[in-house]
């Protein structure tokens, strides 16, 4: 029979793995727990909004090839995810241009331009005049963005 001690440590052990997974930095058992819970709560959101964004994008094979863009609101601030199948050259300036018109602290960044283009960004959804910034309105200016990026490339004559 498994000692009492054993099956304790074991259920440590397997909280602790729980907490790395998720990136928490919770101390108790329960915590742990509710941060894991918010983290797959998080993770069926982006599930949802990506099958959303793939239904969506599927009307022309000029449009499949224009850059998808998420914004949500997270717990840390707002999470903005932008991918295109195809490279999409000056668009990163277009989109930094939007973080600065709108004031938006980007807290960290992730950028590819290998071969395709994705960017994923969390900023602080609090400007410097501690107004808060909604994702919606940020979704919003960098489709502008992609469309004057869009409109730029025309006039390039770098097309779709």
């Amino acid at each position: 029979m498994v000692s009492r001690e054993h099956k304790k440590a074991t259920l440590h052990e397997k909280l602790q793995l729980l907490r790395s997974i998720t990136n928490s930095h919770a101390k108790n058992d329960s915590s742990i727990i509710l941060d894991a819970s918010k983290y797959i709560e998080e993770l069926k959101h982006k599930v949802q909004i990506l099958n959303q964004d793939i239904a969506s994008g599927q009307s022309s094979s000029c449009q499949n090839s224009w850059p998808v863009v998420t914004v949500e609101s997270v717990e840390k601030g707002i999470r903005v995810n932008l991918y295109s199948e195809r490279s999409c050259p000056g668009l990163l300036v277009f989109v930094l241009k939007v973080f600065e018109e709108l004031s938006l602290n980007v807290l960290e960044a992730r950028v590819s331009c290998t071969g395709s283009f994705h960017l994923e960004a969390l900023g602080d959804e609090s400007d410097e005049n501690g107004e808060i910034i909604d994702a919606q309105m940020v979704k919003h200016a960098i489709s502008n963005s992609i469309e004057n990026w869009t409109q730029n490339n025309h006039h390039q004559g770098q097309g779709c």
